[in-house]
């Protein structure tokens, strides 16, 4: 697929080819021009973008709330989900000496729709970073009427009410390739024993471990 190709179905014209290709290149294919610095700036522009569209929304809500729903409109697995929608995944530049059909991991998907959207605010601007990025997520800043507690917080909110302290976290490992990394993290409540679980980033291991230590709580 070429870059024209992702242009037309984006319905969007680059003044900036250079930046459009340097956007979909991971670092495994160029090293030195990939789009590591364009998503650290992507990421900045979609928070922005999304937090203040929360604002405009739930002007009468209370900032826990919305740092909840920002919290789920603005995550890895939320721009996966986009970027697979897009079929981004069919752009990236990737090491591939032998031209075989790749699966490319999941957090690179995610971290290029990051980068485009850095590559879009560089070569148009915010207005239309803005329009772009509330066009994809418009269905899922919808949905946000209803918020969804994440285990953490759910753990957190039981261990303040019944044992007042907050749960205990260690992370364990940290193993893997850097394009590929495992977290291993632990959690305990008060007198509790620690639940371990592993996650692609350290607050995917916290999340999967406060589930299983709020699960087993409830069970008890």
């Amino acid at each position: 697929m070429s870059t024209k190709d992702l242009e037309r179905k984006l319905k969007i014209k680059f003044i900036n080819q250079k930046i459009l290709t340097t956007c979909l290149t991971h670092k495994s294919y160029d090293s030195k021009n990939n789009n590591e610095k364009i998503e650290f700036l992507g990421d900045r522009v979609l928070g922005l973008v999304i937090a203040k569209k929360l604002l405009e929304i739930y002007p009468e809500e209370k900032e826990g709330i919305l740092d909840k729903k920002f919290a789920s409109l603005v995550n890895k697995r939320k721009c996966l989900e986009i970027a697979k929608k897009i079929e981004l995944e069919k752009y990236i530049l990737i090491f591939n000496p032998k031209n075989k059909k790749i699966v490319i991991e999941d957090k690179i998907v995610a971290d290029c729709l990051e980068a485009l959207i850095g590559a879009i605010y560089l070569d148009k601007g915010l207005n239309f970073s803005e329009k772009f990025v509330l066009n994809l997520w418009s269905e899922h800043i919808r949905a946000s009427v209803v918020t969804q507690i994440d285990a953490k917080t759910k753990l957190q909110e039981y261990s303040l009410k019944i044992l007042k302290v907050l749960p205990i976290y260690k992370l364990i490992s940290n193993t893997g390739p850097r394009h590929k990394p495992l977290f291993k993290v632990a959690v305990k409540l008060k007198d509790s024993k620690f639940f371990t679980a592993e996650g692609v980033s350290k607050k995917d291991a916290e999340q999967n471990a406060a589930s299983l230590c709020y699960e087993s709580t409830l069970i008890k």
